[in-house]
């Protein structure tokens, strides 16, 4: 492995992360990570930013997604969610441009009741 490289078998850059497809539970894509939010003590990833919706990238939402509700699947190519189009659509999110308040806690409060509720 060289200093270049951004993935090995067991870990992957942030920047190959981002751009990631996200396909639910029928295989059919339904967004992809737009980033990912890192705990910056223990280094763990907590929530995955999905972007979906709009067209070719113009009028995205944002869905913050508990990063344990993904798993990459390597046949696919991307990451796999249980979240269905529907459950996404009733989710918390942001719209390009009008932020999110991370620093809020009743911000990820009300992800994770959200997801916690759909799993």
């Amino acid at each position: 492995m060289t200093l270049e490289e951004n993935e090995t078998s067991n870990l992957i850059g942030s920047d190959k992360v981002e751009g990631t497809a996200v396909f639910g539970p029928d295989n059919e894509k339904i967004g992809s990570i737009e980033r990912v939010m890192i705990e910056k003590t223990s280094g763990r990833v907590s929530y995955a930013v999905l972007s979906f919706g709009g067209f070719l990238g113009i009028g995205d939402d944002h869905y913050p997604l508990p990063w344990h509700t993904l798993k990459y699947d390597i046949l696919l190519g991307g990451y796999r969610t249980g979240v269905t189009i529907e459950q996404l659509q009733s989710a918390p999110k942001y719209r390009v441009g009008s932020g999110w308040d991370w620093a809020e806690p009743a911000r990820t409060k009300t992800v994770d009741d959200y997801y916690a509720a759909s799993f």
